[in-house]
């Protein structure tokens, strides 16, 4: 298989722990339509080594994710959940391994809604989070809006859905999205350590384990994530939207 994006590094960490990393440091690692295509490789090949019984995914320098490219979403927007986003979301939902966050700084968007299909969450706390959608004339994404008022109560989940204001790390552990809040410079190592615990432990039954826990909604997530993704897709022609990135597009 072939990674078109050079901005997804892969390492292996070893004892069955690798580590995708986000590397688009000059854009706050944004993610573009090549950069989902390399996850989302990098990903299918994971699931396939028996050799890869963790994976890691973290960002650089201060950000784990901004969320989308907006102008390189509005070059090549979706236009069918065939796109690369949604291949992605899919690969990620349904991985069967063990997927560990380590948010090392800004999480928008997709950096948040991400960590709804993470098995365990590390986030330093100097992290900041953000449900920008609304805000960008959009709805959310990757089953958020199934998801998320049921980890944290449909008020709350409204405020942060339609509001799209930021929240703190410490907001975002008293509501779930994090497990563990840590030092910034402790936080790589406690995500490693916790990973290669779950990779030490007997394979299959740690892959069994994970499809009980997410077995009751996977459908209710499936059919969110095409209802999301179809009105995503329509919202992005929309004159909200597009009124909404020309004024995140223009000079400050």
């Amino acid at each position: 298989m072939t990674h078109p994006s050079t901005e997804i590094e892969r390492e292996d960490v070893g004892e069955g722990v690798v580590c995708l990393r986000i590397a688009r440091p000059q854009k706050k690692n944004a993610l573009t339509l090549s950069m989902y295509r390399s996850l989302t490789t990098y990903l299918q090949e994971a699931a396939a080594d028996p050799d890869v019984r963790a994976v890691i995914l973290t960002g650089t320098a201060g950000s784990f994710t901004s969320g989308n490219d907006v102008l390189d979403f509005m070059q090549d927007p979706p236009t069918s959940t065939d796109s690369p986003v949604f291949q992605f979301l899919l690969t990620f939902i349904d991985f069967p391994k063990p997927i560990l966050a380590a948010v090392n700084g800004l999480a928008i968007g997709i950096g948040t809604t991400l960590l709804l299909h993470c098995d365990i969450v590390f986030a330093a706390t100097n992290a900041r989070f953000r449900l920008p959608f609304v805000s960008l004339g959009l709805v959310p994404e990757a089953a958020s809006s199934l998801l998320l008022p049921r980890m944290i109560g449909i008020h709350h989940a409204s405020e942060l859905l339609m509001s799209g204001r930021f929240f703190d790390a410490e907001e975002a552990r008293e509501i779930g999205f994090v497990r563990h809040l840590v030092a910034p410079e402790s936080l790589w190592d406690r995500t490693v350590e916790m990973a290669r615990q779950l990779a030490a432990q007997p394979p299959q039954a740690i892959v069994l384990t994970k499809s009980l826990l997410r077995a009751p909604l996977r459908e209710q997530i499936h059919e969110a994530l095409q209802k999301e993704g179809a009105l995503f897709i329509e919202r992005l022609q929309s004159s909200e939207a597009q009124e909404a990135f020309m004024r995140f597009l223009s000079p400050k």
